[in-house]
């Protein structure tokens, strides 16, 4: 049977078996039957880690749809200090650790930009910080402190009342409400955090107030949380075209994370509810990159991979290779400095009414962020590289150095050097959304439908990027420090080395006082508005063990970008121009829920869904990257398509639940992702543009391109492709036994098929999808004491950032084990320990440019080690009250 068949037919059969009904029975039965499930859900008594499994485990037990779901049995006893690792153990999903936490979310086999983020059940402003970070709809779940939350929902499968946007799946971060609370409820928390890469403790507080009054008509909520977290990241880079440089590099960051929240509701009758909520992030994430780029003065293999065929090994000698003035040999040390920061700040105002008829509710806010970073450069060429000097091992995964001295001293500078004028920039980022969402519930005896639901959505979005130039006053001579100035310090770095540590400070402020004014640059310069529409009618049926829902939604997007023209002679226009689009889609969706028995469920689901494009790719402007860079091959032209069209994809999915306990239950579940249409940037080296590059225009023989042309640059051009297919399996178990122990494993497979056309790598698999995921849960607990031992792991993934910095390339396998205990010192007083990545396991990832694809360098060719990060143990010890 054909995938076109096969998804009629299952639709199809499914709506007209609901529509049609059953025999026909009591609605009153039905009633009270539904009126149990929501009495058995009303009453769990959440304790501990048993009691947030048990609360997790009834939430997906009693749900319509495909739901998964994360409890806190208790303010600031979160199952994990990190959210986004909270959401790792969830079967089917995985997380994106970069930088030390985790941040990005991937569910079945999608990339992490198709994962749609709600806090509440409304959208969430958010940016990065990071200039090399692609701006996409996804949200930093490293910004949200993990006691203001009070569980998370992750629904794989769709339903016509849910916002669209996640092919992968949709998380709703939920926060606490004070009339949900004990009236003046008190926590507050105290953390210090050691870190074995930065060996820094950093401090952690967090708190919370929630008040109602005795008639529970009237409750505010008060929490915020700050935290200072010196980070450390510890690696080897590829120094992509520049000669084939490899490069131990340190990266130095200081995260200052304040979070307020302030709640009210308000009850003034038992019919009607207002609520107001009020959040504010905020992150300062200043950072320093230092690094030593080693250049091989012998290019010649002396070991070759049986396998490919391609050079696994380099020599290093002390030839000088050319760079740098005479005497500089083979070694460029730099620092990139920035002053980064990003925020997020979220208004919403909600209302329910329920009248003996009908239920009306509904939400109107507005959420935005602004963030970015202001960059500087410290950079000189190596007086005297010769402790580098020696062997590159470059056989496995990580690369190796067996090198003459890794303890680099500070004579590898000259004695005196400045600010790198060329490199000032400034990237700000904007993002903001207006909402308005509205709901009408209606009872009804139709049949086996129980009620419909109908309701409309607006939502007003805007995307603003830019780029700023900083000006020297004509004239102007940057002043040189004593390098000691610049880098008064060591630090540890990649593969064994130490570096000079920089002052990231002084660098900022000098770079700051190097710039008279800084002026736009027409290249960087884009918008994205876009006004969505949404409409939909659901109908939840209800009938003798078989209940779910059936419904549709029609979304309506216009899209505009604002951006500066640029002509076929690499001239930028004077005045703005405006490029359109639009589209619109029809999404059915269906979930049923069938009793076998008593505890057991057979659960099934079919929808089509969609997810919109990245704003990044959407920018119809041509941004223009290192035109000004002394490197060569870094110079990178990117042109996105406000005219993309959205992800397409139809998703089924089929399982059985068998709840064999109050604690206990096993499933296992199928589901295929069929992507009709996805997007894909073609990028491509060596290409003219019209627009020539300083550093090849002085010196033709460091161009690229076969005949030296100045004009010579990576390309990459966003367009809709052809889409492919996810499917797989997810199997889970967990328990709970009588003595305090208790358990809980899950495995996915996710095979993700995506034309290899579709990526300059040749790679036939969509972006972040590991083939294998598996996460172990091991816990127990009495009445003072509770402690978990968790281990995740996920199979090699393809990680997608072409043509950025970054590019392309593969993150091998990567686990990771956690511990955390809590002890309840008093019926008032927790004292809390927690580790997490205790294995030290290390971020490695390798090139992923097969034969036939368009590798822009030797080194990110398939399975050269192009780019390792050590792992870092992190040890947390707390004291928390509560009453």
């Amino acid at each position: 049977m054909s995938t076109k068949t096969f998804k009629k037919g299952v639709l199809a059969s499914s709506i007209a078996m609901i529509l049609a009904g059953v025999s026909s029975q009591a609605i009153a039965a039905d009633e009270a039957a539904s009126e149990i499930n929501k009495e058995e859900v009303e009453v769990i008594q959440v304790t501990g880690i048993r009691g947030s499994l048990k609360a997790s485990l009834n939430g997906k037990r009693f749900s319509n749809a495909t739901v998964d779901v994360v409890s806190s049995e208790d303010i600031g006893k979160f199952p994990d200090g990190d959210v986004g690792e909270s959401l790792a153990r969830i079967p089917g999903v995985s997380v994106s650790r970069q930088f030390g936490q985790g941040s990005q979310v991937s569910i079945r086999g999608a990339s992490s930009q198709l994962t749609r983020t709600l806090l509440n059940g409304h959208s969430v402003a958010s940016t990065g910080w990071y200039d090399q970070q692609a701006i996409d709809r996804s949200f930093n779940y490293s910004m949200l402190p993990s006691e203001m939350v009070g569980g998370l929902e992750v629904y794989k499968s769709s339903q016509a009342d849910l916002v669209e946007g996640g092919i992968g799946g949709t998380v709703i971060v939920k926060t606490r409400r004070p009339l949900d609370l004990e009236a003046n409820t008190v926590f507050a928390s105290v953390k210090g955090t050691y870190g074995t890469v930065n060996e820094e403790v950093s401090p952690e507080i967090s708190g919370l107030y929630s008040f109602k009054n005795d008639s529970e008509s009237f409750g505010i909520l008060v929490s915020g949380a700050v935290s200072n977290t010196d980070y450390q990241r510890n690696g080897v880079e590829t120094s992509r075209n520049w000669s084939g440089g490899m490069a131990p590099t340190t990266f130095q960051q200081e995260r200052e994370r304040t979070a307020l929240n302030l709640d009210m509701q308000f009850r003034p009758t038992e019919a009607l509810e207002f609520g107001l909520s009020i959040m504010s992030l905020d992150l300062s994430a200043n950072n320093a990159n230092s690094q030593l780029i080693m250049f091989p003065g012998d290019d010649s293999c002396t070991q070759t991979n049986p396998a490919n065929g391609k050079c696994v090994m380099r020599t290093v000698t002390d030839a000088n290779v050319g760079y740098g003035p005479d005497g500089f040999n083979s070694g460029y040390f730099q620092t990139w400095a920035r002053e980064a920061s990003m925020d997020s700040n979220t208004i919403d105002f909600d209302w329910t009414y329920e009248a003996d008829s009908f239920t009306f509710s509904g939400r109107v806010g507005n959420t935005q962020s602004d963030g970015g970073a202001r960059t500087a450069l410290v950079g000189e060429y190596a007086r005297d590289s010769s402790d580098t000097h020696g062997i590159w091992d470059m056989t496995g995964d990580q690369a190796k150095f067996d090198v003459e001295n890794k303890n680099i001293p500070l004579t590898v500078l000259p004695d005196n050097v400045g600010i790198q004028t060329w490199a000032l920039e400034d990237k700000p980022n904007s993002d903001e959304e207006t909402y308005v969402n509205l709901d009408l519930e209606i009872p009804v005896e139709i049949g086996v439908i129980s009620s419909i639901k109908t309701g409309f959505r607006y939502a007003d979005h805007s995307v603003k990027k830019e780029g700023l130039k900083g000006i020297t006053t004509d004239g102007f001579a940057p002043t040189l420090r004593p390098s000691g100035e610049y880098y008064p310090g060591r630090s540890t770095s990649g593969a064994g080395f130490t570096l000079p540590e920089a002052n990231r400070d002084l660098i900022l402020s000098d770079s700051l006082a190097a710039t008279d004014h800084y002026e736009s640059k027409k290249d960087s310069y884009g918008t994205v508005e876009e006004e969505n529409i949404a409409l939909y009618v659901m109908a939840d049926f209800d009938t003798d063990g078989i209940r779910g829902n059936i419904g549709l939604r029609y979304v309506s997007t216009d899209a505009s970008s604002d951006y500066y023209a640029l002509d076929a002679n690499g001239n930028y226009a004077d005045s703005l121009s405006t490029d359109k689009a639009s589209y619109s889609e029809i999404l059915p969706s269906l979930n049923v829920a069938m009793d076998l028995s008593e505890d057991v469920i057979l659960r099934t689901s079919a929808a089509q869904v969609i997810s919109r494009p990245n704003y990044g790719d959407m920018f119809s402007t041509t941004s223009i990257s290192n035109l000004d860079s002394i490197q060569p091959g870094t110079q990178v032209a990117t042109t996105g398509n406000v005219a993309l069209n959205p992800y397409k994809a139809f998703q089924f999915d089929v399982g059985v639940e068998w709840y064999f306990s109050d604690d206990g239950m096993m499933s296992v579940a199928y589901f295929v992702k069929d992507v009709s249409s996805s997007i894909s940037s073609s990028d491509s080296v060596n290409q003219q543009i019209g627009i020539d590059i300083p550093i090849y225009e002085a010196d033709p023989s460091l161009s690229p391109c076969d005949g030296g042309e100045a004009d010579c640059w990576a390309v990459g051009q966003t367009a809709n492709v052809s889409g492919g297919y996810i499917k797989g399996v997810e199997l889970q178990v967990q328990d709970a036994f009588d003595n305090g122990f208790g358990y809980s494993v899950n495995y996915t497979y996710a095979d993700a098929e995506s034309p290899a056309e579709n990526y300059s790598d040749a790679n036939d698999v969509f972006s972040d999808s590991s083939d294998h995921t598996v996460n172990a849960v091991g816990f127990y607990e009495n009445d003072n004491i509770s402690a978990r031992l968790a281990y995740n792991w996920r199979s090699e993934y393809i990680m997608r950032e072409a043509p950025g910095w970054y590019w392309n390339r593969t993150h091998e396998a990567y686990g990771t084990l956690d511990f955390s205990t809590s002890w309840s010192a008093t019926d008032y007083l927790d004292v809390t320990f927690e580790v997490a990545n205790i294995l030290e396991e290390d971020s490695l990832q390798t090139g992923a440019y097969k034969a036939g694809g368009e590798a822009p360098q030797q080194d990110l060719e398939e399975s050269f080690p192009a780019w390792s990060f050590e792992g870092e143990a992190t040890f947390k010890l707390g004291v928390a009250v509560r009453f």
